[in-house]
């Protein structure tokens, strides 16, 4: 077949090619296509100039418009910031035992304090914050050093027993390795401490010799009437809440050998607002 012959049909040039029999025609390309192929290349040229586009040696053509999506990033990461500072300063100016004060601020505080929680409590205290042996439950409404949100703030920047320069300093002394009481001393006063938490019975005159041993040996830091003192961190002994477990041999050891517990400070982790939505939502746990 010769190119320039014409298909008997439609009078179109074929190309001169044939396969099995079929010519093809020499038909033109549709003006759509070149429409579309025009608008293609007429967008991507103005893509070229407004957008960055060319690589350079060190860089790229920025573009007429300078947009980069790690621009389009930091500016929303400043809009974001612009919005949590105005919230972050009244969380700053609250007033933490009022619970009145700014309901607005205390509730953002919340939602924000379980990261806060989560991030930095829950290692030890439990992600339901339930405690363990020897860490403290924050549920139960029992506080060592306080319960106020401004004494779980305190506690929370400061630490127990810890390395921060004003960190609040407790511990239970051994009575029988120092020698202080006898074994059989000890028996007597844990008797009559499981007594004042309800947990045992006793006879008169065993309650008795358990109270003058506790008057004169307890009753300086955790109080006469047993309730405890946040000033020294001393517990109460007599809501059945224990930190290490309220039976005999557990109170025996403990009265024997002492016991001194210990929280890091946060103060140098976490910002001033962060300890303040931190307290809030620890408090929050026991007094929603």
């Amino acid at each position: 077949m010769q190119v320039g012959e014409r298909d008997p049909h439609t009078g179109i040039l074929t190309t001169g090619h044939e396969w099995s029999g079929i010519t093809e025609l020499d038909t033109p390309i549709p003006r759509v296509v070149w429409f579309f192929y025009g608008l293609t290349f007429a967008v991507a040229l103005i893509m070229w100039i407004l957008l960055p586009a060319w690589p350079l040696v060190t860089t790229y053509t920025p573009g007429l418009l300078g947009y980069s999506q790690s621009g389009f990033v930091q500016d929303q990461l400043a809009e974001a910031e612009t919005q949590r500072a105005d919230w972050e300063n009244r969380i700053a100016e609250l007033d933490l035992n009022n619970d009145a004060d700014d309901p607005e601020a205390r509730a953002i505080a919340l939602k924000t304090g379980k990261t806060l929680y989560m991030d930095n409590c829950a290692v030890c205290h439990g992600t339901e914050a339930k405690g363990q042996p020897h860490i403290p439950n924050l549920t139960d409404g029992a506080w060592y050093w306080g319960g106020t949100a401004e004494d779980i703030h305190e506690t929370l920047r400061v630490g127990i027993n810890s390395q921060h320069d004003e960190t609040r300093f407790g511990e239970m002394p051994g009575f029988g390795r120092s020698q202080i009481l006898e074994r059989a001393d000890i028996q007597v006063l844990v008797t009559y401490v499981r007594h004042l938490a309800g947990l045992e019975q006793a006879e008169a005159e065993a309650l008795e010799a358990g109270e003058a041993l506790f008057v004169e040996i307890c009753a300086s830091c955790h109080g006469e009437d047993a309730r405890g003192n946040p000033s020294f961190g001393a517990p109460n002994l007599t809501d059945g809440i224990w930190l290490t477990g309220g039976d005999r041999a557990t109170l025996y050891e403990i009265v024997f050998h002492g016991y001194q517990g210990h929280m890091p400070h946060w103060d140098d982790r976490l910002s001033p607002v962060q300890l303040r939505i931190l307290a809030l939502y620890v408090r929050n746990l026991s007094q929603p």
